[in-house]
Protein backbone atom coordinates (compact mmCIF):
# COMPACT_ATOMS: atom_id res chain seq x y z
CA UNK A 1 0.00 0.00 0.00
CA UNK A 2 2.58 2.21 0.67
CA UNK A 3 4.33 2.21 -3.11
CA UNK A 4 1.04 2.47 -4.60
CA UNK A 5 -0.38 6.26 -3.13
CA UNK A 6 3.09 7.45 -4.46
CA UNK A 7 2.78 5.70 -7.78
CA UNK A 8 -1.14 6.92 -8.38
CA UNK A 9 0.15 10.38 -7.03
CA UNK A 10 2.98 10.32 -9.68
CA UNK A 11 0.87 8.95 -12.32
CA UNK A 12 -2.21 11.87 -11.51
CA UNK A 13 0.48 14.63 -11.69
CA UNK A 14 1.65 13.32 -15.40
CA UNK A 15 -1.96 13.41 -16.75
CA UNK A 16 -2.50 16.70 -15.61
CA UNK A 17 0.49 17.80 -16.60
CA UNK A 18 -0.06 16.23 -20.31
CA UNK A 19 -3.74 17.61 -20.21
CA UNK A 20 -2.26 21.12 -19.22
CA UNK A 21 0.30 21.90 -22.06
CA UNK A 22 -1.53 19.43 -25.05
CA UNK A 23 -3.04 23.08 -25.67
CA UNK A 24 0.32 24.79 -26.33
CA UNK A 25 2.39 24.77 -29.33
CA UNK A 26 5.47 22.22 -29.97
CA UNK A 27 9.07 23.36 -30.85
CA UNK A 28 8.14 22.58 -34.64
CA UNK A 29 6.08 25.58 -35.70
CA UNK A 30 3.58 24.70 -38.56
CA UNK A 31 4.31 26.34 -42.02
CA UNK A 32 0.97 28.71 -41.79
CA UNK A 33 1.93 30.15 -38.51
CA UNK A 34 5.79 31.26 -40.12
CA UNK A 35 3.96 32.47 -42.98
CA UNK A 36 1.80 34.39 -41.34
CA UNK A 37 4.93 35.29 -38.95
CA UNK A 38 7.13 36.22 -41.44
CA UNK A 39 5.92 37.85 -44.38
CA UNK A 40 9.12 38.25 -46.79
CA UNK A 41 9.15 42.15 -48.52
CA UNK A 42 10.46 42.44 -52.17
CA UNK A 43 12.95 39.91 -53.51
CA UNK A 44 12.87 37.65 -50.98
CA UNK A 45 9.22 37.42 -51.77
CA UNK A 46 10.01 35.75 -54.86
CA UNK A 47 12.99 33.42 -53.86
CA UNK A 48 10.95 31.83 -50.83
CA UNK A 49 7.66 30.41 -51.02
CA UNK A 50 5.54 28.39 -48.70
CA UNK A 51 5.49 24.64 -48.71
CA UNK A 52 1.87 24.23 -50.21
CA UNK A 53 2.83 26.92 -52.70
CA UNK A 54 6.10 25.07 -54.11
CA UNK A 55 4.37 21.53 -54.01
CA UNK A 56 1.33 22.80 -56.13
CA UNK A 57 4.08 24.70 -58.08
CA UNK A 58 5.58 20.94 -58.52
CA UNK A 59 2.16 19.41 -59.16
CA UNK A 60 1.30 22.17 -61.70
CA UNK A 61 4.20 22.32 -63.71
CA UNK A 62 4.66 18.55 -65.67
CA UNK A 63 7.86 17.58 -67.45
CA UNK A 64 6.16 19.19 -70.95
CA UNK A 65 4.80 22.22 -69.65
CA UNK A 66 6.26 25.66 -70.87
CA UNK A 67 8.70 27.15 -69.33
CA UNK A 68 9.18 31.28 -68.10
CA UNK A 69 11.00 33.49 -70.15
CA UNK A 70 13.32 34.17 -66.77
CA UNK A 71 13.95 30.06 -66.63
CA UNK A 72 14.97 29.95 -70.66
CA UNK A 73 16.82 33.71 -70.43
CA UNK A 74 18.43 31.75 -67.05
CA UNK A 75 19.58 28.49 -69.38
CA UNK A 76 20.88 29.97 -72.23
CA UNK A 77 23.04 32.25 -69.63
CA UNK A 78 24.39 29.18 -67.95
CA UNK A 79 24.92 27.59 -71.61
CA UNK A 80 26.94 30.73 -72.51
CA UNK A 81 29.22 30.58 -70.04
CA UNK A 82 29.67 26.72 -70.55
CA UNK A 83 30.63 27.08 -73.95
CA UNK A 84 32.80 30.27 -72.66
CA UNK A 85 34.81 28.40 -70.72
CA UNK A 86 35.21 25.32 -73.24
CA UNK A 87 36.44 27.73 -75.76
CA UNK A 88 38.87 29.39 -73.38
CA UNK A 89 40.12 26.16 -72.51
CA UNK A 90 40.30 24.75 -76.04
CA UNK A 91 42.12 27.73 -77.00
CA UNK A 92 44.79 27.39 -73.88
CA UNK A 93 45.41 23.89 -75.30
CA UNK A 94 45.63 24.81 -78.54
CA UNK A 95 48.61 27.08 -77.22
CA UNK A 96 50.25 24.92 -75.47
CA UNK A 97 50.80 22.48 -77.84
CA UNK A 98 51.67 25.39 -80.57
CA UNK A 99 54.39 26.23 -78.28
CA UNK A 100 55.35 22.55 -77.85
CA UNK A 101 55.52 21.93 -81.32
CA UNK A 102 57.42 24.93 -82.14
CA UNK A 103 59.71 24.42 -79.84
CA UNK A 104 60.38 20.64 -80.66
CA UNK A 105 60.79 21.85 -84.37
CA UNK A 106 63.34 24.27 -83.60
CA UNK A 107 65.23 21.47 -81.25
CA UNK A 108 65.11 19.52 -84.45
CA UNK A 109 66.58 22.12 -86.68
CA UNK A 110 69.13 22.39 -84.07
CA UNK A 111 70.08 18.59 -83.98
CA UNK A 112 70.45 18.24 -87.70
CA UNK A 113 72.13 21.55 -88.07
CA UNK A 114 75.11 20.56 -85.08
CA UNK A 115 75.10 16.49 -87.38
CA UNK A 116 75.50 18.19 -90.81
CA UNK A 117 78.59 20.56 -89.46
CA UNK A 118 79.74 17.68 -88.03
CA UNK A 119 79.72 15.20 -90.88
CA UNK A 120 81.54 18.19 -93.12
CA UNK A 121 84.11 18.55 -90.20
CA UNK A 122 84.95 14.91 -90.53
CA UNK A 123 85.02 14.61 -93.94
CA UNK A 124 86.49 18.01 -94.16
CA UNK A 125 90.26 16.46 -95.47
CA UNK A 126 92.13 20.42 -95.23
CA UNK A 127 93.05 19.85 -99.05
CA UNK A 128 90.57 21.23 -100.62
CA UNK A 129 88.10 24.95 -99.27
CA UNK A 130 84.97 24.20 -97.13
CA UNK A 131 82.04 23.09 -98.62
CA UNK A 132 80.35 26.24 -99.24
CA UNK A 133 83.48 27.55 -101.26
CA UNK A 134 83.52 24.00 -103.52
CA UNK A 135 80.78 24.64 -105.68
CA UNK A 136 80.44 24.00 -108.83
CA UNK A 137 79.37 25.88 -111.18
CA UNK A 138 77.95 24.39 -114.50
Amino acid sequence: MSRTLPALLTCLFALSAITLFHGCDSAAVSDERDAKAIKPQGTLRQIFMTEADASNFFKRRGRRAVKSQDEINAEQRQRLAADERKREYHEEQRNEFENYAEEENDEQDERTREKTEQWREFHHDGMDPSYEYNRHTI
